[in-house]
């Protein structure tokens, strides 16, 4: 009865990348094909899905807490779901190596667990371009000294021959991260401009094609706030900080702003669709 299970739902572990930095988001997607000849019912019982973490060497990594898989869906058959779980907070996958990720679907019904392949990804290490400490914003009623954090601009070889920027957000000392967001593909000759404004946000301008460049600003979470683009035309674009500390960009022309959403947030549940044969 397993094998025939096996065949007829089938479940893989899917990854927006190969290679990862320490603390960044790790957005697995579990997708589920039924080819059963029956709707399955799934996401009712809270361990409905599993996720386990291996090492190169084999050994279990560390499961800080169990990932928050939430909502009831059905699967017709002959139709493909996806699910996506960050599982970075919940895993300890900070050291450098080789990894892989094993998803685990228990159907009720047929009272079986299908698992997945193995899916390795790496986690890297990034190489500094630029860092500075920074005040976090509080009201003007609060006492005590202000708390510190640290901006960090990082670059990663995110594929052969493609790099790739990240922003690091840390507390003061450099030992603590609160948010790893991979801010976009850059060209290997490009410097990226940083400037924090009076409101402690970052402004970062950088090349991410032959003639054209990103803007991006994020808030002291590292939350991504506003990004815009801008080419190359009579003049190159860079960053201006006026008088009074406001920082915007000049020269070059604007081409559109891109969304925050898709940029900062992961998928949700794919709607389902038909498995290719």
């Amino acid at each position: 009865m397993l094998l025939t299970a096996k065949a007829q739902v089938t479940v893989e572990v899917t990854l927006p990348q190969n290679n990862f930095l320490p603390g960044e988001s790790l957005v697995a997607g579990v997708r589920i094909t039924n080819r059963s000849g029956q709707k399955l019912h799934l996401g009712a019982e809270e361990d409905w899905l599993r996720f386990d973490v291996e090492s190169k060497d084999g050994s279990v990594v560390a499961k800080v807490s169990e990932p928050e898989v939430v909502g009831e869906f059905d699967l017709d058959s002959m139709r493909v779901a996806t699910k996506r779980v960050d599982l970075a907070p919940h895993f300890n996958v900070s050291q450098l190596g080789r990894y892989s990720i094993t998803a685990t679907v228990k159907i009720k019904a047929w009272d079986r667990e299908l698992a997945s392949s193995p899916r390795p990804f790496d986690i890297i290490h990034g190489a500094k371009l630029w860092e500075q400490d920074f005040g976090v914003p509080r009201s003007e009623t609060a006492t005590g000294v202000p708390e510190v954090r640290k901006y960090i601009l990082e670059q990663a070889n995110y594929l052969k021959g493609q790099l790739r920027m990240y922003l690091r957000v840390t507390d003061g000392s450099g030992g603590r991260t609160f948010r790893v967001f991979p801010i976009g593909q850059m060209i290997s000759f490009s410097r990226p401009e940083a400037q924090v404004d009076k409101s402690c946000n970052l402004h970062v301008f950088y090349a991410n094609g032959p003639h054209s460049f990103s803007y991006n600003v994020f808030n002291p979470d590292g939350d991504l706030t506003a990004r815009d683009t801008y080419e190359f035309t009579a003049s190159r674009p860079r960053l201006r900080v006026d008088d009074e500390g406001q920082i915007s960009v000049t020269g070059g022309a604007r081409r559109g702003t891109a969304s925050l959403e898709s940029a900062a947030n992961p998928a949700p549940l794919a709607a389902p669709n038909k498995p290719k044969p």
